[in-house]
């Protein structure tokens, strides 16, 4: 185990909150805007900073040996793979087999998984061909280091502070800034409102950082209705940030105020803000928390299904811990009888819990001919030339495609041999709905070329229902096989009497994969 050397500085001791009251004077020799950049003094600048020392040399947190021992440790894990591997044991003796690929290319944790494999067969083949590992040139060299906790900020900053005071006759604004950074992760929200009352004495305005901290710590204390104007002070120049709105919403729900909590959340939508997860789990747990005097209005119900519909409306899949609030929040509500439950889809699209059949994943007629004419102006139209073209294809991967056309022709599917992106699309779309394409292309960027999420969400459906990709690999003489495609769109959905939410519980998940799991919420009669 490494040490880790605290340097300990004699300073000042008498307390800071006794500087502060002797009023802003006795610290600011002018009134200093926060948009300028200051230099602290040296001795100053010694003190918070924490990579470097007063004379220029690099500070190392830790100075033992660690990092020749990982890399020590790394190599070993490697060994033991290539023993293994080669003696036919472990994880690592299945790696130069075909690959097990899940049964959607949009599945999530595909891409990560995916990726995986390929790393570990990529170690194998360096192992293969004898290659060596690169030992370190040289050892960390050992050094000292200041070592700051947010948990004791009130204790060891208020010195750091007065000294720097005391010295130079002033507190920059950007030495405040990191003293409030330090309080605010650390909780220490008394000495925050010390720290705000100082910074909005001396400076003629606080920028978004600033800001955006004092909302947080005062949203957490009963001095919450004070971070309402902040939050308006700083709409006069910025325009503030889902997270500012969600630190105000949530201190509203957790005292009571759903009236003030809602009209926060409609003017975070009238900006185009999109809530984070937390407002919206903070929205359906404090409606709980009133123990039914808020539950039994109707327009609260409505407003948290509007909640769900933009869930739908925006493709968002809520992360486990806020598909259990809302499904707490559903089995909660008096005299109707919701049940909850966690499950899955069949390959047919059916519910796995209470047999409901999903919504298809084919675009009605009007949102497929909206689709054909955004790919058209948009893709086809909008795309430099070297974008709408494919170089030719080299030996490998004309027999590649030579297969996959050949296993089509087998199944009498009708096929374009023209298989470059843009073109692809257009031909795809213009043979109607019951034409699909093969590429192993995710058209990511296609997408990104739509003017706005609407057609791109659209896009996106269409895609899943229509696309083809090879599975795993295509070998000479061997039929082709595909990953196969949805019959159900993977959306929030709902009936009279029930919904499905479909949640993501993994955080390997990439954007363009969709969740596995779903949450089912029925109403007993």
């Amino acid at each position: 185990m490494g040490s880790t050397i605290i340097l300990k500085v004699r300073i000042c001791q008498k307390p800071l909150k006794t500087l502060f009251h002797l009023g802003s004077s006795a610290f600011f020799t002018q009134k200093t805007s926060p948009y300028k950049s200051l230099q602290l003094a040296p001795s100053a600048r010694f003190l918070c900073t924490r990579d470097s020392n007063p004379g220029g040399r690099e500070i190392n947190r830790r100075y033992s040996g660690q990092g020749g021992t990982k890399k020590n440790t790394i190599r070993q894990r490697e060994e033991e793979s290539w023993d293994d591997a080669v003696k036919g044991r472990g994880k690592a003796a299945t790696l130069r087999q075909r690959p097990s690929f899940p049964k959607s290319v949009f599945a999530a944790g595909t891409a990560k998984r995916t990726t995986e494999i390929l790393r570990r067969k990529a170690v194998l083949v360096s192992w293969d061909e004898e290659q060596p590992v690169k030992e370190p040139k040289e050892r960390p060299t050992r050094g000292t280091a200041i070592v700051f906790y947010a948990h004791t900020a009130p204790f060891r900053y208020r010195s750091l502070l007065t000294f720097v005071a005391m010295e130079t006759g002033t507190l920059s604004y950007e030495l405040l800034l990191r003293y409030l950074t330090l309080c605010v992760s650390g909780g220490h929200d008394a000495e925050v409102f010390d720290v705000y009352d100082i910074m909005r004495g001396s400076f003629p305005s606080l920028d978004t950082g600033a800001s955006s901290l004092f909302i947080k710590s005062f949203s957490r204390t009963e001095r919450w209705r004070e971070a309402i104007s902040i939050l308006h002070d700083l709409e006069k120049i910025f325009t503030p940030s889902p997270r500012n709105y969600g630190d105000v919403i949530s201190a509203a729900m957790v005292h009571g105020d759903a009236a003030t909590a809602w009209a926060l959340y409609d003017e975070l939508i009238e900006k185009g803000l999109s809530p984070h997860e937390e407002t919206w789990d903070a929205l359906f747990k404090g409606v709980r928390r009133t123990e039914g005097e808020v539950t039994s209005q109707p327009e609260q119900q409505e407003r948290l299904l509007e909640i769900l519909l933009y869930m739908r409306n925006n493709q968002v899949y809520p992360q486990h811990s806020l598909a259990s609030s809302i499904k707490t929040w559903f089995e909660s509500l008096a005299g109707q009888k919701w049940t909850g439950s966690w499950t899955s889809a069949t390959s047919k699209g059916v519910c796995g819990c209470c047999g409901t059949e999903l919504e298809s994943i084919q675009l009605t007629a009007e949102e497929y001919q909206r689709l054909k004419d955004r790919v058209m102006t948009d893709i086809i139209q909008g795309r430099d030339v070297f974008n709408k073209t494919t170089p030719e294809d080299k030996s490998k991967l004309s027999e590649t495609l030579l297969a996959v056309v050949s296993e089509l022709e087998r199944q009498e599917t009708h096929y374009d041999k023209e298989l470059y992106d843009p073109f692809l699309l257009y031909a795809t779309l213009y043979s109607g709905n019951h034409c699909w394409f093969v590429s192993r292309d995710l058209m990511r960027d296609h997408k990104a070329s739509l003017p706005d999420g609407a057609t791109r969400r659209l896009f996106f459906k269409w895609q899943r229902g229509h696309q083809l990709v090879v599975d795993g690999y295509v070998t000479a003489g061997r039929r082709v096989r595909f990953l196969g495609i949805p019959s159900y769109d993977t959306i929030v959905q709902t009936s009279a009497d029930s919904w499905h939410l479909p949640y993501d519980d993994t955080h390997d998940r990439s954007t363009y994969e969709i969740p596995q799991r779903w949450l089912c919420l029925t109403k007993n009669h």
